[in-house]
């Protein structure tokens, strides 16, 4: 078994710090892993293994020196092609962006380094971080999407060629490719994670997260990424609330089970799993399981994401428009539908979403965490469109998510469920998932994968 299969990253600096492994060994497991299966996968538009190793035996001397072990120290972490790095281009997708290099690194980017994390390479994203599906294919089943947005860190990650991978979402560019490739996905809170040195598509929905191979990685990463301190008031006021944060203290967990609009797109057999595990979390006797319609504002999500969206790609994006021979057709049709978007109608829709804000932060009020479906069932064959699911609600109205890989269809392909909280609520988030570990209602780490 591959070391990012066996070991969290919280292990691998521990052992780091015993002695028990050396951050040249680290490297060489990613290399091994890259080695053997990208060519099957093709989650990387690049990856530099004589670089890792370079910076990995700087490691080793640093820390021979006596220099402590930090959290990430010589972990090798996958970066989305849409993020700026110093040392790689920062390509986007896109043939009009072939070897651009920005020359510094993006702020998450920055972060990962400040805490020793290592950079091998770019994994792969879809143009422009959209809809036009990439080179990576799915480890579980190279006929079926990867996920189109965050495919080449999902991949990297599910083929444990780096125990975890930046990512982002603006619809659902975390959760869905996390689904179909039977990982750990997290979208933090809308703004908790900076968007400095990124790609810009979307101002209202852009957020950036993570994926990781074991759940015990999700709060360390979080940590490394967040912002942090009284320059930003409002989240470090919820974030550094305990009261707030922690487990409810008297009572049960209240749990809205919710359906949504998106129900109908289950199968059967997949929409069975979900109800037999929402039952299985309701003989739990600390667990109030509530099964509840969403706001009604709630039904106009879909619609509303694509008028904001595409209105905001064909502002963004209105150079690349120019060049239609090198844009794909489904970038192309977007940019030209946002471009009859009127500026009262994308006013409308901003307006509506942050009704749709206020709507879920009174609706959790009464819930301390809720669960939906992540994805319309496992994943799609490649050329076939994927149907709407819940992903994108959460994102239109910034709560955190995790994304968790519970269940496998009939014919093995994993999909999972996404369990949410209130807007700044990421910590209690995360509190109610660790319970879940600990009476192991939810696995510790990724589904492996049949290549």
């Amino acid at each position: 078994m591959a070391l990012f299969n066996d070991k969290s990253i919280h292990q691998i600096t521990g052992m780091l710090a015993q002695k028990k492994i050396s951050a040249v060994e680290i490297a060489q497991e990613s290399i091994k892993q890259y080695t053997a299966l990208e060519q099957k996968v093709q989650a990387w538009v690049c990856f530099n293994g004589d670089k890792l190793l370079s910076e990995a035996k700087a490691a080793d001397a640093r820390l021979s020196d006596g220099q402590p072990v930090r959290s990430l120290e010589a972990v090798p972490i996958g970066v989305k092609d849409i993020m700026n790095t110093i040392d790689f281009p920062t390509q986007m997708g896109s043939p009009i962006w072939k070897d651009f290099t920005p020359g510094n690194d993006a702020r998450v980017v920055f972060s990962l380094k400040q805490e020793g994390g290592l950079v091998p390479g770019k994994t792969v994203t879809a143009e422009f971080a959209v809809h036009t599906l990439g080179k990576t294919l799915n480890p579980h089943d190279v006929t079926r999407t990867p996920g189109t947005s965050s495919s080449g860190s999902a991949v990297a990650v599910a083929t444990a060629m780096v125990p975890a991978a930046l990512a982002t979402q603006t619809a659902g560019s975390i959760v869905r490719p996390a689904s179909f490739c039977g990982i750990y996905g997290c979208k933090p809170s809308f703004g908790l994670i900076p968007r400095t040195g990124l790609l810009k598509t979307t101002d209202s929905l852009d957020t950036v997260g993570f994926m990781a191979y074991h759940y015990e990685d999700l709060k360390n990463l979080f940590e490394v990424f967040r912002v942090h301190g009284h320059n930003y008031p409002v989240s470090d006021t919820y974030l550094s609330d305990t009261s707030l944060q922690s487990a409810p203290s008297g009572r049960p967990w209240k749990i809205a089970f919710v359906r949504t609009r998106t129900w109908k797109n289950l199968p059967d057999q997949e929409a069975k799993s979900i109800e037999e595990w929402i039952a299985r979390l309701s003989r739990e006797k600390d667990i109030e399981i509530h099964e509840v319609e969403l706001p009604a504002i709630m039904q106009k999500s879909h619609e509303v994401h694509a008028t904001i969206y595409d209105k905001t790609l064909a502002y963004y994006f209105n150079e690349e428009f120019k060049k239609a021979e090198l844009v794909s057709p489904i970038m192309n049709r977007l940019i030209a539908h946002g471009n009859k978007i009127t500026v009262s109608e994308y006013q409308a829709a901003l307006n509506t979403q942050e009704e749709m804000w206020r709507a879920m932060d009174g609706f959790l009020d009464g819930f301390d965490v809720m669960v939906s479906h992540a994805t319309a069932g496992p994943a799609p064959l490649r050329d076939t469109e994927e149907l709407p699911d819940p992903a994108l609600m959460w994102t239109m109205t910034h709560l955190p998510v995790v994304h968790v890989p519970l269940f496998r269809s009939s014919d093995g392909l994993p999909f999972g469920m996404q369990i949410t909280a209130k807007k700044y609520l990421d910590y209690k988030l995360l509190t109610f998932c660790d319970m879940l570990i600990q009476r192991e209602i939810i696995p510790t780490h990724a589904q492996g994968v049949r290549l």
